[in-house]
């Protein structure tokens, strides 16, 4: 009893040291993604650029590559981070399992298909419109394939009016088997510069956006992100079960409806611009369980600034590790996110 008193005081005071210490990462990270680069940009130099506000005249190659290219990705990546956070411990506590992540209700399948469909048909079939949209179009496709799996998972799960958990894994990896499918055949049938191109995508990468492509992201996943936050009390009474929380007042049905929607939304609008970066919607809400425990008060804020931290890290190593060259971000989060858990993993085991 009084063991357990202990491991539940310790658990308290970690919960509330989690959310300065992780803020106060993400700061760190986000300091370190504008200054690091070719273009060598001190702390004094950021500060005072940005003190002097973003409507002031950036005629120098240093204000240029901080607003126009540093800002944007560093932006883009803690916006990303934070979303691929928050939607794993959000699937994680829908599914009640801590092996799940995003991927299962297809959304980044969806997203591949759709901008694998644009590289591959798109000049083809859609010349004209391809011409209107230019940029906007691999986005623009990735946005539809992810809303178009999630709509027809959503519709398989959400029989006469009843959202329930088994139909919605299976659906989900019926669904994700399809796309894969279809994704070979477009690969196939690919020329050598499409195929290059879409395995590029699939590894993700945050460059080359600019802010007229990152500011309708931003407004979904912060839609995304203040929607499931208020979700965490919900989710809180619904890991006690379906029924225990129908008897608390929970809508179970339509809390699990909620959930889906917005991590589609979120997920969906980051591949759409990011490409496929695994591991981190997996890993990083995963890790903060074992750290703080699963009181989605706290495991939800601090899974958001650890994801965004991460990525953030991950995408200037990403940056700088084969310079002029660049990685594919999703190399980097595999690569250092995979050791790092199996650690944190051992230890936790070990304690026991």
């Amino acid at each position: 009893m009084l063991e357990t008193l202990t491991l539940n005081q310790q658990r308290s005071k970690r919960q509330f040291m989690a959310i300065p210490v992780t803020l106060g990462l993400l700061f760190f990270a986000a300091l370190l993604a504008m200054v690091v680069g070719a273009v060598s940009l001190s702390i004094n130099d950021i500060l005072t650029y940005i003190s002097h506000g973003l409507s002031a005249s950036h005629s120098s190659l240093s204000t240029r590559v901080l607003f126009e290219i540093r800002l944007p990705r560093t932006i883009l990546s803690i916006a990303v981070g934070a979303a691929l956070g928050i939607c794993g411990a959000a699937m994680q506590a829908l599914f009640r399992n801590p092996l799940a992540d995003p991927g299962l209700i297809g959304v980044a399948g969806g997203g591949a298909l759709g901008a694998v469909t644009v590289i591959v048909l798109g000049n083809s079939i859609f010349p004209q419109t391809m011409d209107v949209i230019g940029l906007y179009a691999l986005p623009i496709g990735a946005m539809i394939g992810c809303l178009g799996v999630c709509s027809i998972i959503y519709k398989l799960s959400n029989r006469q009016g009843q959202f329930t958990i088994i139909t919605l894994l299976l659906a989900g990896i019926a669904v994700n088997a399809i796309v894969g499918s279809l994704i070979g055949i477009l690969t196939l049938v690919s020329s050598d510069s499409e195929l290059r191109e879409l395995t590029f995508w699939t590894m993700g990468n945050l460059g080359g956006n600019s802010w007229s492509l990152i500011f309708p992201v931003l407004i979904l996943i912060s839609i995304s992100l203040v929607g499931l936050s208020r979700l965490a009390k919900p989710l809180n009474l619904y890991l006690l079960g379906e029924a225990q929380a129908q008897h608390l007042g929970i809508e179970v049905s339509k809390l699990k409806k909620h959930v889906f929607i917005y991590t589609a939304m979120a997920v969906g609008a980051a591949v759409s611009i990011s490409g496929m970066i695994g591991f981190v919607g997996f890993v990083v809400p995963h890790l903060v369980r074992i750290l703080i425990g699963p009181d989605h008060r706290f495991l939800f804020p601090v899974s958001m600034l650890l994801g965004a931290s991460f990525l953030t890290i991950t995408d200037v190593i990403a940056r700088i590790i084969i310079i002029p060259a660049e990685l594919p971000i999703g190399l980097v989060t595999s690569a250092l996110g995979g050791p790092f858990f199996l650690f944190v993993l051992y230890k936790q085991t070990s304690r026991h």
